[in-house]
């Protein structure tokens, strides 16, 4: 009988690793503010931080150390991977809207802003 203990272990540690083809299953998450083109072409300087709060949404990381700076980060993981990351900083200058910068800019005057559908959502590119 104690011959026979080690093939079964064997067979079950080869099959928790992944040896036997078997791999574990990695949901897709996607995490933080989708921001598109669009609501950045919105923001205009001199915004109060409501207004901008109601174009973006509530940010996802607003630091007490820097007050006059909201970020915007959005991660998209598929199968464990990471596929899409994107970063938008507001920055305010005594409570209004001084500048933005990161992944998403708002499209030119005149030309139509480059979107892209993704679970139901529009996403800038």
């Amino acid at each position: 009988m104690r011959r026979f203990l080690p093939l079964p272990l064997a067979l079950a540690l080869a099959a928790c690793s992944g040896y036997l083809g078997l791999t574990p299953y990695r949901m897709d998450v996607q995490q933080g503010n989708v921001v598109t083109q669009e609501m950045v072409s919105r923001l205009k300087p001199g915004m109060t931080r409501e207004q901008v709060r109601f174009i973006l949404g509530t940010p996802l990381v607003a630091d007490p150390f820097h007050a006059q700076r909201w970020d915007y980060v959005y991660r998209l993981e598929k199968r464990g991977r990471l596929v899409e990351e994107r970063k938008l900083t507001v920055i305010f200058e005594e409570d209004r809207l001084k500048r933005v910068e990161g992944d998403v800019v708002a499209a030119p005057p005149g030309e139509a802003p480059v979107t892209e559908s993704y679970h139901g959502a529009t996403a800038a590119r």
